[in-house]
C-alpha cells in the first residue's frame, strides 16, 4: 500500500497525518481509503500518541472521494459499481470510527475547499482551525449522491438538522467566516497563522492533561443519539444505491469528461 497519499509521522508524543495526494485536491482513491483505515488503527492502538495534527497539502483540504477513481475502478471490476462504491466507503468508515472512538484528541487544520466526504474527513477532528482562504460545501446533490464519511451525522451535529440540510440538499458554498458563525470550525486565522495555531493546540493537550483530554472526547461522544456504526452503516448502503441511479451514472460521466479535459 502507498504510504505517500497520505503522509504520517509521530515526534515526541504527536501523530501528524496529512493528506497527500494534492493534485486530486485530496479527494481519496483505494490506496489512500486503505492508508487511511490503516493509520487510524495505528492512531488508536499506539501507547506513544497523546494527540494528533490531521492537515492537508496543495491548495484544496479535501474533495472527498475521488470519484473519477471509483468510476474507473468499476469499469475494470465484473461487479456492481454500488457493491464496489459500499466497500470502499465501509473502509472509510472504519477508520472514521475508529479516530472518532479513540481517547486521542484531533485538531484538523483546514487551509482551503473541503467539499463532500471531505466534511466527513474534517468533521473527524474534534477542533477546526480553518484558514480565511478555507471553503465548504457538499456537492452530493450536484451528481446525484447521498452524503458519506460521517456527514449525515457529524454535520447535523456541528451545525443543526436544519443548516445541515441546507448544506446537504443545496449548491451553497460556505465562507470561512460563515462556517465559524455556524459552528462548522472552531476558528479562523490568517493563512500564513494556520500551521502555528494548529500546533500550538496539539502542543497544548500534549502538555496539560493528555489522558483526560482524551477521556473527555469519550465522554462527549459518548451521548449522542444512535450509534456512529449505525449511521456509518446506513450511509454505505445509500450511497451504493444511489451511485448506481441513471442521475449519478450520468453525473459522473459527465464530470469525468470535464477533469480529463482540464
Amino acid at each position: 500500500m502507498p504510504d505517500d497519499v497520505i503522509l504520517f509521522e509521530v515526534r515526541d508524543g504527536l501523530a501528524h497525518l496529512t493528506l497527500n495526494r494534492p493534485a486530486r485536491l485530496n479527494a481519496v482513491d483505494p490506496e489512500a481509503i486503505g492508508r487511511w483505515q490503516e493509520l487510524a488503527h495505528e492512531i488508536a492502538e499506539r501507547d506513544d500518541i497523546g494527540a494528533v495534527l490531521f492537515d492537508a497539502n496543495g491548495r484544496a483540504f479535501c474533495a472527498g472521494g475521488d470519484v473519477l477513481a471509483m468510476a474507473e475502478l468499476a469499469g475494470e471490476r465484473d461487479e456492481p459499481a454500488g457493491d464496489i462504491v459500499r466497500r470502499l466507503a465501509d473502509r472509510i468508515h472504519d477508520g472514521h470510527r475508529t479516530l472518532r472512538e479513540s481517547t486521542k484528541p484531533i485538531v484538523a487544520a483546514v487551509q482551503g475547499p473541503v467539499a463532500g466526504g471531505g466534511l466527513g474527513f474534517m468533521l473527524v477532528a474534534d477542533l477546526v482551525v480553518a484558514s480565511e482562504r478555507a471553503t465548504f460545501a457538499s456537492r452530493y446533490s450536484d451528481i446525484g449522491l447521498t452524503p458519506d464519511c460521517g456527514v449525515s451525522t457529524l454535520l447535523p451535529e456541528a451545525v443543526g438538522v436544519r443548516r445541515a440540510l441546507e448544506l446537504t440538499l443545496t449548491s451553497r458554498t460556505l465562507s470561512a467566516a460563515e462556517a465559524l458563525e455556524w459552528g462548522l470550525v472552531a476558528e479562523v486565522v490568517a493563512p500564513d497563522a494556520l500551521d502555528a495555531r494548529a500546533r500550538d493546540i496539539a502542543e497544548g493537550w500534549l502538555a496539560g492533561a493528555t489522558a483526560a483530554f482524551g477521556q473527555t472526547k469519550r465522554l462527549v461522544q459518548s451521548g449522542l443519539g444512535r450509534t456512529f456504526q449505525d449511521a456509518l452503516d446506513d450511509e454505505a448502503r445509500t450511497i451504493g444505491a444511489a451511485f448506481e441511479t441513471p442521475y449519478a451514472q450520468r453525473a459522473v460521466a459527465a464530470f469525468a469528461a470535464a477533469a480529463s479535459r482540464h
